[in-house]
């Protein structure tokens, strides 16, 4: 179907009812017209993403993607209303008739953003709600990606005359001018008579004054307090202000002893700078990063010795508690500590394009200078925020993210900022062209490190070998990579379980599932091995795998290379063993429906749905003749039959000899029967003669033609020839069908997935998931040079050297095209001694002793949409666990730190010197002990 234009599909008023295939066309006709024509401000809607699946299930499509072809099998029944109403509290925002929205909520997971013009068809023809519109942003003028402000800001707006409070929404792209527009609107005041200030934790942090600036840009966040104050009143309360504004942005921790600025050196009380950031704080590329200083500290220290450094928490801004788990584990990285709080200002990279002009790595060091102060007291990130932000744009705004794709973004960010080589030189890839290991490796690193070269690349990199081989050609591929961090698999996370019932389609048995484990990146070429062996296949025979919805074929997966992925849990997979060579037979495919004796049956019919399973044989594409078809079924269904049903009068043409034995099927070269394949032509004629012992008769795919069975022959288009069975009570007292209902799923979930959950793994088995070689996916294909053709090539990676800090993130979350999923799995994970030999190919290069101690943990508690983070990090210096929860700071037991909560691993070498790459020296009191 060809749509020229959306609108003129129907009336922009027009909320008739639809089919199927004209909702399906015109929401995609709509939302392509949407996406080619965005604009700032346009609107999009949440929609249930429960609700819109099942509306997909309903068109038959998954999405609309360009070039995604890919459908579902088709539901019968509309969905029923739109229900939004778990997507939003019961709270609202005062003034407001939008609800407030639930905190927690993750797009294609808790809800769908569409188009305007797609919402107010889908409400038209569907009604329910509640509506729920948000605004289009554009983070920069010539980017055309744009976000949508999903969460916009919740601001508490105390009015300075009367203490009064009152919530307010606004976008946090909008300019302070909106802000005191809408301000003034609310309380009916002129904007030349008030002033707001930043009133973030009730303290006066700054004056709102530059009115084109952003309310991202003022660091204003989620749910924080806006004062009003009048004019008249503010010069009464500025000098009672004013010290709280001029706080630098690194606490001192005793008086100052000294002038120089960090620029020039600072001087260093018990490992801390006590005199650093006045003249550093006049250079105006850097200022402006320095203006949180305030943010929720307020806490002073005389820097004595036995004072608590590293122990404040992290304001949570508003489902940022991903971010502070991820902060809060960095800046207990012993290296990085060492590295912040010296004079790392001489090594900003303020010419790389791909990073900020250093204002990253300056935001997150005077960061780790106020955690690093002594106190508890915690602080706001919110100038880090922006900066990360402009960064990583998706990380922008309040919804939920996930720490560890945060925290590789930081790294990454960290390392543009932070990169020694100002003018990246232009280095052509060579290959190995048969040299040793060591020495390509070693001159892949050379090459890595003459672009890249950072405290980042120094500390958290090292590298591994990764070889392909092409399945056909056997073509080898080596190459050596960097990392940054090893997302393992949990063995469970790169296998899966698939169940199909196979069927007999010669006779000789009933249908028995079978489940096997499988990769989840392998092919139906792989689920047919796994079969033959289970059901102990013969050489004389084949397997035709076929899946069924509603009681049909809904299609064979013929292909070999096609990928598990396309098979779903709850998909329905079966398995006909049919004789070798069946392929060039004419494949007979059987559907079932319940007889009604009380009406006179139809040419079409509509009104009876299909039972049991289909069933199919083969018989050669010569003997189409209506005794050869009941003789082919009589001879499928001969499992089937009672036990009590056994006797001289079983209707079945094996017990009678009257019709064929499939398992006699002889093929020759061209694909002809011979020897073993009996004809009935005497019996023709007997066969309308005498009584049936069922009915049948040709139809269609869908099971709903009925055409009669000529005497003769039945001509058939194509290799599929399907009949209908009606079952009368007399043959469902011949034969127990109960064996064709109710066929399992591909994957139940369960008693099963429950069991899963339960059992543990060690951080070792998950180690060797990842080395362990496996097929690359249907969406990842190796372009074979020997070949000269994409192919499907197995992988196999081997660890070359390791970093002196080893960050390990179990992939608890697996995401598809049709199902999320978390693994609660327990992973037991050495604390102390993680001894890497086994695994690490290169372990004679200096002082790189594969032995690492943990000293941070990234916690994920929940599931997937209402998740909550935390982090538990180790204050190496006395020797402690503590847990990070947001601003709440508590001490841990060591053996409390192993949970099934544990996502991202930090572990540190054990045994390498406490300096930095250049050299100089630190105090030893802020890392751990150089023991071995």
């Amino acid at each position: 179907m060809t749509i020229s234009s959306a609108e003129g599909f129907l009336q922009a008023t027009s909320c008739l009812p639809c089919t199927a295939e004209e909702e399906r066309e015109l929401v995609a006709a709509l939302t392509r017209e949407a996406e080619e024509n965005v604009r700032d401000g346009d609107l999009r809607y949440l929609v249930s993403h429960s609700w819109w699946l099942e509306w997909q299930r309903y068109v038959g499509l998954v999405s609309y993607e360009e070039n995604d072809t890919e459908q579902l099998p088709q539901a019968i029944n509309r969905p029923g209303e739109i229900d939004n109403s778990k997507l939003v509290s019961a709270e609202t925002i005062n003034g407001s008739e939008e609800p407030e929205l639930q905190r927690t909520l993750r797009e294609g997971q808790d809800y769908t953003l569409v188009p305007e013009k797609v919402w107010r068809r889908l409400y038209g023809w569907y009604k329910g709600g509640p509506e729920i519109p948000r605004k289009v942003i554009f983070d920069s003028p010539t980017n055309k990606a744009y976000i949508v402000d999903v969460y916009p800001l919740c601001l508490v707006l105390i009015d300075g005359r009367d203490n009064s409070e009152q919530n307010i929404r606004i976008s946090r792209k909008a300019k302070v001018h909106d802000l005191y527009s809408l301000v003034c609107s609310l309380k009916s005041v002129e904007q030349s008579e008030i002033v707001l200030w930043d009133y973030y934790q009730k303290s006066k942090s700054k004056k709102l004054i530059n009115l084109n600036e952003t309310l991202d840009e003022a660091q204003i966040t989620m749910d924080q307090e806006v004062l009003l104050e009048m004019k008249l009143a503010e010069s009464s309360s500025d000098f009672s202000t004013r010290s709280t504004n001029n706080e630098l942005a690194l606490i001192p921790l005793g008086p100052s002893t000294s002038s120089i600025s960090i620029a020039g050196g600072p001087t260093y009380s018990n490992g801390f700078s006590s005199g650093i950031g006045s003249s550093f704080s006049q250079d105006n590329s850097f200022s402006p990063l320095l203006r949180d200083s305030a943010d929720g500290y307020n806490s002073f220290s005389n820097g004595t010795k036995d004072e608590t450094h590293g122990l404040s928490g992290l304001h949570n801004l508003g489902n940022t508690c991903f971010m502070n788990s991820a902060i809060q584990s960095l800046v207990h990285t012993p290296p990085l500590v060492e590295y912040f709080l010296e004079d790392y200002t001489r090594e900003i990279n303020t010419d790389n394009p791909l990073g900020l002009q250093g204002e990253l790595a300056i935001a997150f060091g005077e960061l780790l200078r106020k955690l690093w102060s002594s106190g508890r007291s915690s602080v706001a990130p919110r100038a880090f925020k922006s900066k990360l932000s402009r960064f990583a744009p998706q990380f922008s705004g309040y919804n939920q993210h996930d720490s560890q794709e945060l925290l590789a973004f930081l790294l990454d960010g960290l390392h543009e900022d932070l990169n020694r080589v100002k003018k990246k030189p232009y280095i052509e890839a060579k290959d190995a062209d048969g040299r040793p290991d060591d020495e390509f490796a070693e001159e892949c690193w050379n090459y890595h490190k003459a672009r890249n070269d950072s405290i980042i690349v120094d500390k958290f990199q090292g590298q591994y070998k990764s070889t392909l081989v092409c399945p056909v050609c056997n073509k080898i591929s080596v190459t050596f990579d960097p990392f940054m961090y090893l997302s393992l698999p949990l063995p469970s996370t790169i296998t899966r379980m698939i169940t199909v019932t196979v069927f007999s389609g010669t006779g000789d048995a009933l249908p028995m599932p079978f489940t096997v484990t499988l990769q989840k990146n392998g092919n139906c070429r792989d689920l047919t091995k796994a079969l033959t062996d289970v059901c102990c296949l013969k050489s004389s025979e084949t397997l035709l795998l076929a899946e069924v919805y509603e009681r049909r074929i809904y299609r064979y997966l013929t292909n070999p290379l096609e990928a598990l992925q396309n098979i779903k849990d709850e998909d329905i997979l079966v398995a006909y063993k049919l004789p070798a060579g069946s392929e060039k037979l004419l494949r007979l495919e059987i559907l079932h429906r319940r007889a009604d004796r009380f009406s006179v049956e139809p040419h079409y019919n509509t009104t009876r749905k299909l039972i049991g399973s289909p069933l199919v044989t083969c018989i050669p594409s010569d003997s189409t003749r209506k005794s050869d078809i009941y003789a082919a079924v009589s001879a499928v269904l001969l499992p089937f039959v009672r036990a009590k049903a056994h006797g001289s009068d079983v209707p079945t043409a094996k017990s009678n000899g009257s019709g064929p034995s499939l398992d006699g099927i002889i093929l020759t070269e061209n694909g002809t029967a011979c020897e073993g394949l009996p004809t009935s032509s005497e019996d023709d004629s007997a066969v309308d003669d005498e009584i049936l012992p069922f009915q049948l008769s040709l139809t269609d795919e869908k099971g709903i033609a009925r055409n009669s069975i000529n005497t003769d022959s039945n001509r058939v288009l194509g290799i599929v020839m399907r009949v209908l069975m009606d079952w009368s009570d007399s043959e469902r007292e011949m034969y127990n069908i109960d064996y064709m209902d109710e066929l399992p799923e591909v994957f139940k979930h369960g008693f099963l997935s429950k069991k899963t959950r339960q059992e543990a793994v060690n951080l070792f088995s998950c180690l060797d998931a990842f080395l362990k070689e496996e097929p690359l996916g249907p969406d990842d294909m190796w372009y074979c040079p020997g070949c000269k053709e994409h192919r499907q090539a197995s992988k196999k990676l081997d660890l070359w050297r390791l970093p002196e800090i080893l960050v390990v993130h179990l992939k608890r979350f697996s995401y598809s095209r049709y199902m999320k999923n978390k693994l609660d799995t327990f992973v037991n994970f050495p604390i102390h001694d993680l001894n890497m030999s086994k695994y690490v190919e290169q372990t004679s290069r200096g002082d790189q002793h594969p032995m690492y101690e943990l000293y941070a943990v990234i916690n994920h508690y929940g599931g997937l949409g209402g998740g909550h983070y935390s982090a538990y990090a180790k204050l190496v210096e006395e020797d402690n666990w503590y847990h990070f929860d947001d601003s709440h700071v508590s001490s841990v037991n060591e053996e409390e730190i192993r949970t099934a909560a544990a996502y991202v691993l930090f572990y540190r070498r054990i045994g390498v010197s406490s300096t930095v790459e250049n050299g100089v020296p630190v105090d030893i009191e802020m890392v751990d002990s150089l023991e071995t």
